[in-house]
């Protein structure tokens, strides 16, 4: 297989009717760590629906299009992509329920050379469906490893956040727990990466990894918690670059700097010394 750029731009990413209920809401609060503390009161009210709400970074799982790179006529190698960046801006709050229509396209495909890889950016515009209002826009960079030097035309990589240099304002560590890929898979994706000890040992891993964005959901979890004292009323952005994968059991350091209405975010696994995103930002409403 190989990348036809001009088909692949013109590709036709098929619309996703999506109706999610309030389990769907608290699983994926559970899955990404919510509730590790049944007494807490700010943490219940996004697991148990007497006074629920629904964490900003679920955005990123609603209108969600399917495995499209490998279902439909890419000419990309989906064996071997992996997630590279992930972000949403949110211009309405999260309902805990709901139906929703995601329109995704591809934004970018960049072609970084033979050995190389390409970048293919993809963005997903969410509305509810009754009242065709704009929830969500979410975009996603993924890295296809084995597909550069496909001859597509020459663009740059758009720039990535800075993380300031002095030492962070702020620093939220919260525990993972063993099972966490386990629940988190069951909202969104099932790639037995994160389950089976055989595949995840073919993959090069010792035993299963976090998902991707299940590392995203502990860092917002960490800003939720940090800077907006669990209201996410006006947590309105998030976006960062995946730098390693995290083990299910881990501790994620989230450390956060705050400029104005820009937060600027890192999350690090103290244990392994390691990196786990990078080149964090967020955004505070107004």
């Amino acid at each position: 297989m190989t990348i036809n750029y001009d088909k692949l731009m013109a590709l036709k990413i098929p619309d996703a009717e999506h109706t999610y209920t309030e389990k769907d809401t608290m699983l994926y609060a559970l899955g990404v760590g919510l509730g590790h503390d049944p007494t807490d009161r700010q943490q219940l009210d996004f697991v148990y629906e007497k006074n629920l709400k629904a964490l900003p970074s679920f955005a990123c799982l609603l209108g969600y299009p399917g495995f499209w790179i490998r279902d439909l006529d890419t000419g990309i190698d989906w064996v071997k992509i992996v997630n590279g960046e992930q972000g949403f801006t949110l211009n309405a709050p999260v309902k805990p329920r709901g139906t929703v229509i995601g329109r995704s396209r591809i934004v970018e495909v960049i072609d970084k050379g033979p050995g190389k890889g390409a970048v293919v950016y993809t963005e997903r515009r969410i509305t509810d469906k009754a009242s065709g209002q704009l929830i969500a826009t979410v975009t996603q960079t993924s890295f296809a490893r084995a597909d550069g030097g496909f001859g597509g035309p020459p663009r740059e990589s758009p720039p990535v956040h800075k993380t300031p240099e002095r030492a962070p304002d702020l620093v939220c560590d919260l525990e993972t727990r063993p099972e966490m890929a386990l629940i988190y898979r069951l909202s969104a994706d099932l790639n037995p990466l994160h389950a089976d000890l055989d595949v995840a040992k073919a993959a090069g891993f010792p035993r299963p990894i976090l998902h991707g964005l299940g590392t995203f959901g502990v860092a917002g979890h960490a800003i939720l918690k940090s800077v907006f004292n669990y209201d996410p009323a006006n947590f309105v952005a998030m976006s960062g670059r995946f730098s390693a994968p995290v083990y299910p059991g881990e501790t994620i350091r989230t450390e956060i700097w705050r400029d104005g209405n820009v937060i600027s975010f890192r999350a690090l696994v103290p244990a392994r010394n390691i990196v786990a995103m990078s080149n964090g930002r967020a955004e505070i409403k107004g």
